[in-house]
């Protein structure tokens, strides 16, 4: 039986991630402080004796340490998350992801265990072109625009566990995650799917920031843990950096459609100009559509879930969230 460390465990993507991991017989120690995951989200899973949460952050040293020592294989998901909340918390977020990944580093380096870095589209920054291949450059904005801190914050961290794979320390793969969405995704955030869903099912303006023409694309949950299984089994993934993400682009103005009339919703769209909602120096981009054909070539990936059918489970779990 394989022991993995996930920092992070109690989020959104780390809850799944450790309902799989279990399932496959494996044992998961989980750290979080709380600070974006809950602890209810793991609490379907607290009579597996093969479950372990640690309340901590990945800060704490001498906890970290004795965690990863004890672990076989380390998967770092902690990090400050949502636009919103980085733009609230620009400070902590930075140290949570550069420092508390600096200390999740050393810790893998004393004991040489494998670890899984999970990154972000983020790091991509501003570019305009599709599909975005994990070769492309990073198009950062100013230092005055807050939201950049969070790309370059990841950037950094991609750069200081590949430095650590490099020098021979122990073995390091990276996941950028393109808009992950699904069951237990709180819209707390400033996650979009989740807000518009909230919105529409309770007949609220569904509120589409700027004039809605940004295109994404959107991976389920479930599809996102199956990657990352993928990439745990697959010893040479080590050394690499993937994109896990959706392939089905569209516009945030037709999401809202497409959520609207799936959710038999009485609700108007309205768009919201940016600086009514962030800080007048506010960017977003225009386009991130992820190339996944190096982690198809790598695991044979190809995720399952339209996106109606992510649709269908995000307002499911949603209307069992506010009955709550």
């Amino acid at each position: 039986m394989k022991r993995y460390l996930v920092t992070g465990g109690a989020g959104f993507i780390g809850s799944h991630l450790c309902e799989a991991l279990l399932a496959g017989g494996n044992g998961v120690y989980v750290l979080d402080d709380q600070s974006t995951g809950h602890r209810h989200n793991l609490a379907h899973l607290f009579g597996n004796r093969e479950l372990r949460f640690i309340p901590g952050s990945i800060t704490d040293a001498p906890t970290l340490s004795r965690l990863v020592g004890t672990a076989h294989h380390v998967i770092h998901l902690a990090a400050a998350v949502g636009v919103k909340y980085i733009l609230e918390n620009p400070l902590e977020s930075i140290l949570t992801n550069v420092v508390g990944t600096e200390r999740v580093l050393q810790a893998c380096r004393e004991f040489e265990k494998p670890l899984f870095l999970a990154s972000t589209s983020e790091v991509y920054g501003l570019q305009t072109h599709a599909p975005l291949r994990e070769t492309d450059y990073s198009v950062i904005g100013a230092t005055s625009v807050s939201r950049w801190s969070y790309a370059c914050s990841k950037a950094l961290d991609e750069f200081m566990a590949l430095a650590f794979h490099h020098q021979g320390a122990f073995p390091v793969t990276i996941a950028r995650f393109f808009n992950t969405v699904g069951p237990r995704q709180s819209p707390a955030y400033g996650m979009v799917m989740p807000r518009l869903v909230d919105q529409a099912i309770r007949d609220q303006p569904m509120t589409v920031y700027g004039d809605g023409t940004q295109t994404r694309t959107f991976t389920h949950v479930a599809d996102c843990t199956a990657a990352i299984l993928g990439l745990l089994a697959h010893p040479e993934a080590a050394g690499e950096v993937y994109n896990i993400g959706g392939t089905q682009e569209i516009s945030i103005l037709q999401l809202a459609n497409m959520i609207k009339l799936q959710a038999e919703s009485a609700s108007e769209i309205q768009l919201l100009p940016y600086d009514k909602v962030y800080n007048s120096n506010f960017e977003d981009m225009p386009r991130r559509v992820p190339d996944i054909s190096k982690l198809r070539k790598a695991i044979g990936f190809t995720p399952t879930m339209s996106l109606e059918r992510i649709i269908t489970d995000v307002i499911s779990d949603r209307r069992a969230a506010l009955v709550a």
